[in-house]
């Protein structure tokens, strides 16, 4: 068994930031264990390959949900990074922070430190913007946002609609005010995807401290003796059982869905799941698992009425042709950009007093994100509500650590997110029918023309809905009144030492955008949570 300062479980977005940030002085050793292979398919660093990697099992998970009942009983695919860099490998690129209010909330429910002014620092401290900076933003960090410099007549008539509508134009989504409409930045870097693999992990690497385990699945934490010390972590690599120690302390960046898995399969959750899989209960956790948390997406399909759109570049020779010339020469263009270009923040409910629905506008269109794209000049018009209230759960189906855990996001479950997904979706249609947009569209596919009542929106929602991948919220954060929370503000698992949670599932509720970015600032702040203790401790 070999012995190290830190082990991390997981090398995605929250787990290379965290790695390179403990192994950057030198003091201390650390272990990354990944239970995917390293980062180098092409489909990774193209920022287009996102179609590919989207249904890739080497670097992809490939979960289902459990038969939501809110989703006239379909699974949903739920797409997870398997690979170096995780989910920031796979991801859409979009450069959102949430909204400042969003963390303001985090501190108002009893989390100390994670206010917006704590977090700032972080967000800061990781950016290397290529255009804006100022007090809000950071231009030298090493996970780059780069603006999109051509312009798109689709995103174009897209942003002169919604400012007729009122929505004012913007050049950042992450400044003082959310709420706009325009182009989105991006986790790239000279036309490739930045990932936090790139960004983080691989200028670490050449560490003499660091040790860095692809195909590495963790099955369990390891406690001393009958303590409730976590002190190593067990893995499988190449069918074999493999052991690690950590002399100080183990931290747990495999994300919202697997996160609270390895947690209840090492004893550390609702004492019933546990009894009922044969698991002796180290620490009753209720909230291990709980408080799942997703954005919804609900996908408008248009088709325009000119030969304009990706798709269309897509199904000729040529148009294929012209694509790969402008990366190979210039790193620019439909594969240096990705799947959205466009986004939009705004208001459906009046009594919101900050943005509640969220867009990405794509100028190409499929049957699901990342699938095959249409035989027609489509673009895709993407809507999600910001904060919804449904809430679902991530459970251990036995105790095989190799079985994927049952998880259930009973999606518009709650009447209000009802309300909004309705709400929603006629915004959009009052987007793409209003000019100049309108003056492209030549027919909605989808939701379509037959579809009118709230009920038949309700029942499109239902029928087409699905992740806009940010599952998060399963091992949250929280005072220690709150008999539902899993770790405390600093990241700590109740109950036990040791061991740390750090990622998306320490989320108490959802961000008001992306989650990325927010995981990186999590993991940013982790780290100096991490060293603080260490710095203080023997």
């Amino acid at each position: 068994m070999q012995t190290f300062d830190y082990v991390i479980v997981g090398a995605g977005s929250a787990g290379c930031v965290v790695a390179a940030g403990l192994s950057q002085n030198g003091r201390y050793s650390v272990c990354l264990l990944e239970a995917g292979p390293a980062d180098r398919s092409f489909w990774i660093h193209l920022p287009i390959g996102y179609g590919k990697t989207m249904w890739d099992p080497q670097l992809n998970w490939q979960f289902e949900t459990e038969p939501d009942p809110g989703m006239h009983d379909r699974r949903i695919y739920w797409p997870r990074g398997k690979c170096l860099g995780g989910s920031s490998s796979i991801n859409g690129l979009i450069y959102i922070r949430g909204q400042q209010q969003d963390y303001a909330h985090w501190a108002a429910l009893g989390n100390t430190g994670w206010g917006w002014d704590d977090v700032l620092p972080y967000f800061r401290r990781a950016e290397g913007n290529d255009r804006l900076g100022g007090p809000l933003h950071g231009q030298n960090g090493p996970l780059k946002a780069s603006s999109i410099r051509a312009k798109h007549p689709l995103v174009e008539a897209f942003i002169g609609s919604a400012t007729a509508l009122g929505v004012p134009a913007t050049q950042d989504f992450n400044g003082d005010r959310q709420e706009g409409v325009g182009y989105y930045q991006l986790s790239t870097h000279k036309g490739m995807r930045c990932s936090t693999a790139k960004a983080y992990l691989q200028p670490a690497r050449e560490r003499a401290n660091l040790q860095v385990i692809t195909d590495a699945r963790a099955t369990e934490l390891l406690f001393a003796g009958h303590s409730k010390r976590v002190c190593g972590v067990a893995y499988q690599r190449r069918g074999q059982r493999c052991t690690v120690q950590a002399a100080r302390e183990v931290i747990v960046c495999a994300g919202a869905l697997q996160s609270p898995q390895l947690l209840q399969l090492s004893g550390i959750g609702p004492s019933a799941l546990l009894a009922q899989h044969g698991i002796a209960v180290r620490q009753d956790l209720p909230g291990v698992g709980e408080n799942l948390q997703d954005h919804l997406q609900l996908r408008l399909i248009l088709e325009a009425n000119r030969p304009i759109t990706t798709n269309d570049q897509m199904r000729s020779l040529w148009g294929r042709a012209a694509m790969g010339l402008d990366w190979l020469l210039f790193r620019r263009g439909p594969l240096a950009i990705g799947i959205n270009q466009g986004g939009l923040f705004t208001r459906v409910d009046p009594s919101a007093a900050t943005p509640d629905i969220q867009f990405h506008f794509s100028t190409l269109s499929a049957d699901m994100a990342g699938g095959k794209v249409h035989p027609f000049s489509g673009f895709t018009m993407s809507v999600c509500q910001l904060r919804p209230r449904s809430r679902g759960h991530v459970r251990i189906r036995s105790a095989d650590p190799l079985q994927a855990p049952a998880m259930q996001p009973y999606y518009l479950s709650d009447p209000y997110d009802q309300a909004i997904a309705i709400a929603a979706v006629r915004y959009a249609r009052q987007l793409a029918q209003t000019g100049p947009l309108s003056q492209l569209v030549l027919r909605e596919h989808r939701p379509g023309p037959q579809v009118h009542s709230d009920d038949e929106i309700l029942d499109f929602c239902r029928r087409y809905g699905a992740t806009i991948f940010h599952p998060s919220g399963t091992c949250k954060m929280g005072p220690n009144s709150d008999p539902m929370a899993v770790t405390n503000p600093q990241l700590q698992v109740r109950g036990v030492t040791g061991l740390r949670v750090v990622d998306c599932s320490v989320m108490p509720t959802l961000v008001s955008g992306n989650t990325n970015w927010p995981v990186v600032m999590i993991a940013e702040k982790a780290v100096d949570l991490i060293l603080a203790d260490a710095a203080s401790g023997p």
